[in-house]
């Protein structure tokens, strides 16, 4: 029995880098569950801010039968200044409170409207640099108004 001094202490040794290695695998996937949860919200976000914009062109009579108003690319202005909103067309408005919405609530979020007759395409596009993502990110839908 007087050969096995100290056995307790490298057993304890090893049971604490054990938990330690445990400890920082469940540190690991937090900070991943975290920065997968941001991302998806970010994402919800922008396909919500995309299909706004395709509501607001429904709900604008002119832009049924002439929907080419609606047109911008990436960082183009929208045409109507934020402050100065209740002097401009409608369709004006609604691009200037959606590239301000769009700048508001994604990161270096902005959009674009691309008109063929009455198919349009909306694409909003953010940057995921600051979560670990890839810089660009986007998401377009296709509806016909």
């Amino acid at each position: 029995m007087k050969n096995q001094r100290g056995v307790s202490l490298i057993e304890v040794m090893v049971a604490v880098i054990v938990f330690s290695v445990g400890l920082l695998g469940l540190a690991a996937m937090q900070v991943n569950s975290i920065r997968f949860n941001e991302s998806a919200s970010v994402r919800g976000h922008a396909v919500f801010l995309a299909y706004e914009m395709a509501d607001r062109m429904r709900a604008n009579p002119a832009a049924k039968a002439d929907p080419s108003g609606y047109a911008m690319s990436f960082g183009g202005a929208p045409g109507c200044a934020m402050s100065a909103l209740d002097s401009c067309a409608v369709h004006a408005r609604d691009k200037a409170e959606w590239s301000d919405a769009l700048a508001r609530q994604l990161p270096s979020g902005e959009g674009a409207v691309i008109v063929d007759g009455n198919l349009v395409t909306i694409t909003v596009r953010w940057d995921e640099g600051r979560v670990g993502g890839s810089q660009a990110q986007t998401v377009s839908i296709v509806t016909r108004i």
